[in-house]
């Protein structure tokens, strides 16, 4: 298996698989409503984001139910905000900084 890069309009997507084919395969399954634009073989077995470079600085810590909410609003982050704070109770403020906080870390 080979790690694959999959661009699509709005979010890059890492997955494995055998081939190109299944790489797209991979992603109409996982994320049905996401077009691929661009697959790409990655050169190595792992893949690196630079927080320098998404801005993010200083320890951020992830949230499991944040990732969630994000992926059940299959990336967009309003209607993820929307789920978090019925699912927390949580006001606008903090559900808003707690997904945006975690979208740098995929979902």
């Amino acid at each position: 298996m080979a790690l694959f890069e999959i661009e699509t309009p709005a979010h890059i997507v890492i997955t494995w698989a055998d081939d190109e084919e299944g790489a797209k395969v991979a992603l109409k399954e996982n994320y049905p409503d996401e077009v691929p634009v661009r697959v790409t073989k990655r050169p190595r077995d792992v893949w690196v984001i630079s927080k320098a470079v998404l801005g993010v600085t200083g320890n951020v810590e992830t949230s499991e139910l944040a990732r969630e909410c994000l992926s059940k609003a299959n990336g967009d982050k309003l209607h993820a905000i929307r789920i978090y704070m019925k699912e927390t109770g949580t006001d606008l403020e903090l559900a808003r900084k707690t997904i945006e906080s975690n979208i740098v870390y995929g979902w």
